[in-house]
């Protein structure tokens, strides 16, 4: 019963990393077959993790095929503004329950991403991992398993922002901003350069969604 529980969770975490790094991507059919074989998994885990992701709403039904879901723009609005909320918490949380390792960690990842500069992917995985090293800092688990949801919706946008020109350097100046509020301790300060930073990346996204719909 341990195996089975255990590969049923290795299944949902694969195939959820494939969809959080875009290897499937919004509208993309997912065949248990193929998944069965591409991760090395028997089909009765992958079965059992796509009924999951499903109802998470990660996944959609199209007829009798699953496919990954995708937001439309009023989803996506819906999404920012709950993100916006939740992730200006954790830094007001953070500025005052953070310790002092954990700020010394999220000066180093500010540090180190300033070298991926350049390579949207690399900055957009180092971006994911700052954020949740705040929630972490935050010390509230509700908050953090919140924050998780919202982040596993976010795998649904096609694009990351981080891909407009310029938007990398934007977003490393904003998270200085917020790093440098935890440090002080300035709770008011951090909720406000983390809503400022969702804010811009929202409307870096919305303009890449412009775009492709003129280009198109």
């Amino acid at each position: 019963m341990a195996d089975s529980k255990t590969a049923q969770k290795d299944a949902y975490s694969l195939i959820l990393e494939a969809i959080d790094s875009h290897v499937y991507k919004p509208g993309d059919r997912l065949v248990e077959s193929d998944l069965a074989e591409r991760f090395g998994v028997s089909r009765t885990p992958i079965r059992e993790a796509l009924q999951r992701l499903e109802t998470q709403s990660l996944l959609t039904r199209d007829g009798r095929s699953l496919i990954v879901s995708s937001l439309d723009h009023t989803q996506m609005a819906e999404l920012y503004v709950v993100r916006g909320e939740l992730e200006g918490l954790a830094a007001r949380l953070a500025a005052s329950h953070a310790t002092p390792e954990e700020k010394r960690v999220l000066r180093d990842m500010l540090e180190a991403d300033r070298a991926l500069l350049g390579d949207p992917a690399a900055l957009s995985r180092a971006n994911k991992r700052f954020h949740k090293q705040i929630h972490l800092a935050s010390h509230n688990r509700f908050l953090v398993q919140q924050l998780d949801l919202v982040h596993r919706s976010m795998a649904l946008l096609a694009t990351t922002s981080l891909a407009a020109e310029g938007r990398g350097e934007g977003a490393l100046a904003e998270h200085e901003a917020i790093v440098r509020a935890i440090e002080q301790g300035d709770g008011n300060a951090a909720d406000a350069a983390l809503r400022e930073h969702i804010s811009r990346a929202f409307i870096t996204r919305l303009r890449l969604d412009a775009q492709r719909v003129e280009q198109g």
